[in-house]
């Protein structure tokens, strides 16, 4: 399945963000949903089981100048093998132009057995765009071997801000403490929203770092979903922009 979607958001005469253009395709489907008039809030949802073996998806998110966007997922999502040979591959790519802000928010994806799925998130900012982006990842269901998944995380804003790629389902990398020290879920969340901390602060199996050419990186390990979302969500406290989030 090749599947090609896109959303626009921009500012209206009034100040208030509204969705200026949206397509869906399955089994990408966006759904706004009603919300602050400074922010437009849409749903990301599957509508049919994706992205199985040989599906090609593609997510391109432009926001406009002052415009704020939170884009969130419905439900967790299942990368899958096909019946044919061939991984997946999926593409979210995002325009934030100047005063822009995008909270891109889905919900954990689950590599199973015999899946092979390339996910990529790659984001252009103007200098005083803010953007946060969250992703988790869960190593095979419950009592199942992992399939195979490569992820990046590439953004840039007058220059490379950061471009990180991890390989999760090889399990003498995940065994390790340089992948998951044997941990079943890996969390990450970039934020790219106002000040950072001078320095990186950690906890028991998280960490948030402040990059070079600004923003923050956590990352968390953990054997479920809940805690690494707990983790992050206390990283996050930590930062200074999260008074601003949505």
């Amino acid at each position: 399945m090749r599947a090609r979607a896109h959303l626009v958001v921009e500012c209206d005469p009034n100040g208030r963000t509204v969705v200026r253009e949206m397509r869906s395709m399955a089994p990408l489907r966006l759904v706004p949903r009603r919300g602050p008039d400074e922010v437009a809030l849409v749903h990301l949802v599957s509508s049919v089981t994706a992205p199985l073996g040989g599906d090609d998806l593609e997510l391109r998110i432009r926001v406009g100048p002052g415009a704020s966007l939170e884009l969130r997922g419905v439900a967790a999502t299942l990368a899958l093998p096909g019946r044919h040979p061939g991984g997946s591959r999926a593409l979210v790519q995002v325009e934030l132009a100047e005063g822009a802000s995008l909270e891109y928010l889905p919900e954990p994806t689950v590599i199973t057995a015999r899946a092979c799925h390339e996910a990529v998130f790659r984001a252009e900012m103007a200098e005083d765009a803010r953007l946060r982006t969250r992703e988790i990842l869960v190593s095979g269901r419950l009592n199942e071997r992992s399939g195979l998944l490569s992820t990046t995380l590439d953004v840039r804003r007058n220059g490379p801000v950061i471009k990180q790629t991890s390989h999760v389902g090889t399990p003498e990398v995940d065994g390790s403490p340089a992948g998951l020290a044997g941990r079943r879920v890996l969390g990450t969340e970039l934020l790219c929203w106002g000040e950072d901390l001078p320095g990186a602060v950690s906890e028991d199996w998280w960490s948030l770092v402040p990059l070079a050419r600004g923003g923050s990186l956590t990352t968390a390990v953990a054997d479920d979903a809940v805690t690494v979302e707990r983790a992050l969500d206390i990283a996050r406290g930590k930062h200074p922009g999260s008074g601003d989030l949505f």
